[in-house]
């Protein structure tokens, strides 16, 4: 426990922290009331750098909280262990931390990854205790990243070795697998959908077999219905990867949500998303609050001309490079380009750079300083901290999640079963949720925004980004400096 002494020089150092954010100290205030009275809260914040609010979430966590669990991506606990701690130790303010999915035997601020939360959630480590989760917009991602399984050729060659009995019977239903899926596969090295009997008769197989070496036994557990199953071709090796990973990854973690008093820390404006899936996870939130940063609230110059092709158009193509030689034309800042799409993206790379030179970068942290960055939606907000504040974004394609994908097919299938808006209730929700984030470093540096998807203008669900953007001014033409 911290000693009286220290405890004073904690609220010195959060007083004299509070200044680069004015709610700096009010976020405090509402972390440690909910950790004192072990509230379930969540608490918006508009999207912001790291670095402003570690120390304002740290310091009533030391304060208040006897059994707090810290859940940090591998990217956030080396901030907090390699910065914010150091940077308290200089303060002479000695924290103990405790890593792993095994609880501390002490009074320790115990730390974890999303991997180790379920392994602790399944082994019941958790037992009430209070979990503090930044980034709550990204919870769900981050749960299926971490309980999604990846079944190789070695893996089934571990498997015909464990049961040499059922070898003739695994190798010919591997085969009529491996006959299916190049068979209707549309292109090479595409993802291909699992047909649910075949896999149905794979786990009726191992359930006669016994125990069987990692990961089969999680494949075995993995319910059909609740989990998206798809295989990754190999067309060069003939072989094929085989890939799980759950619909709703906190509906597969009941409780978990539900029995600790947790503190959800959101860094999107666009919340619904998140309320919908803590409704899922029955996470009774009792305090809710919103805290929006001053500098995050200034109106944003938005280049989006009423009349522009749809991207499915022929001419679509052809209408954002020209676009984008306009917009890149004669800028001294870096340029951002987002495009989920792999061809088109490599193609306009391609282009630009025919134009630009080497100023065009495919997904680089190291532009010139008039570069120009293409990349995906997922790269930018991974990477954006470490690039140059952008003077313009150019969003190519909005990120709506492509029904090509498995996953999100999958996804769309459940929802279509429960007789649910898909579009709505999924698509258009998680592509809001990555705007905010994602445009957040461009009104720091007072830059320019620009749409050239054409269903902006052209679809009903428009002025919903439009107003997730907000506040913005209409830029109707490209003049020069």
């Amino acid at each position: 426990m911290l000693e009286a002494r220290s405890h004073q020089q904690l609220k010195h150092l959060l007083l004299q922290n509070s200044s680069p954010w004015p709610h700096h100290l009010t976020l405090s205030r509402l972390v440690a009331r909910s950790l004192r009275r072990k509230d379930h809260t969540l608490i918006q914040l508009d999207p912001r750098s790291k670095d402003l609010w570690w120390l304002g979430l740290l310091v009533p966590l030391c304060l208040e909280a006897k059994d707090a669990v810290m859940i940090l991506s591998d990217q956030q606990r080396r901030r907090l262990l390699k910065v914010e701690l150091p940077q308290l130790l200089t303060k002479g303010i000695k924290l103990p931390c405790w890593e792993g999915h095994l609880p501390p035997s002490g009074n320790q601020l115990w730390l974890m990854n999303h991997s180790e939360l379920i392994e602790a959630h399944h082994q019941g480590h958790l037992k009430s205790r209070q979990l503090i989760i930044p980034e709550a917009d990204q919870l769900s991602q981050r749960l299926r990243d971490s309980m999604a399984l990846s079944i190789t050729p070695q893996d089934w060659e571990r498997l015909r070795r464990a049961h040499p009995s059922a070898e003739a019977s695994l190798m010919q239903l591997h085969e009529r697998l491996s006959r299916s899926l190049f068979t209707h596969a549309t292109r090479a090295n595409a993802q291909v959908r699992l047909d649910g009997s075949e896999i149905q008769a794979l786990k009726d197989l191992m359930r006669l077999l016994g125990p069987s070496p990692s990961p089969w036994p999680s494949v075995l557990k993995a319910d059909s219905r609740f989990w998206a199953s798809w295989a990754e071709l190999d067309h060069r090796l003939l072989q094929w990867q085989w890939h799980l990973q759950p619909l709703e990854p906190l509906q597969n973690l009941p409780g978990l949500l539900r029995d600790q008093p947790s503190v959800l820390l959101s860094g999107s404006r666009e919340n619904d998303l998140v309320r919908t899936e803590l409704d899922a996870a029955a996470f009774p939130a009792t305090v809710m609050a919103r805290l929006s940063e001053p500098n995050l609230q200034e109106p944003i110059p938005l280049f989006a001309p009423r009349r522009q092709p749809l991207p499915n158009t022929e001419i679509y193509a052809e209408h954002l490079l020209d676009q984008c030689r306009r917009l890149i034309l004669g800028r001294p800042g870096i340029t951002v380009v987002l495009l989920d799409d792999q061809q088109l993206r490599r193609q306009l790379t391609s282009e630009l750079a025919a134009e630009f030179g080497r100023r065009v970068v495919h997904e680089t942290t190291a532009p010139e300083s008039n570069g120009v960055v293409c990349c995906r939606w997922t790269w930018w907000l991974h990477h954006q901290d470490q690039l140059p504040l952008p003077e313009q974004l150019i969003v190519a394609l909005l990120p709506l999640a492509s029904v090509e994908s498995p996953l999100t097919a999958a996804r769309v299938e459940s929802l279509k079963n429960q007789g649910r808006d898909w579009f709505r209730d999924l698509l258009l929700p998680e592509a809001l949720s990555l705007l905010t984030p994602a445009i957040a470093p461009l009104r720091k540096n007072h830059g320019r925004l620009a749409i050239l998807d054409g269903r902006l203008r052209g679809r009903s669900w428009g002025k919903q980004v439009l107003s997730t953007l907000e506040p913005w001014t209409p830029l109707q033409r490209l003049l020069p400096d």
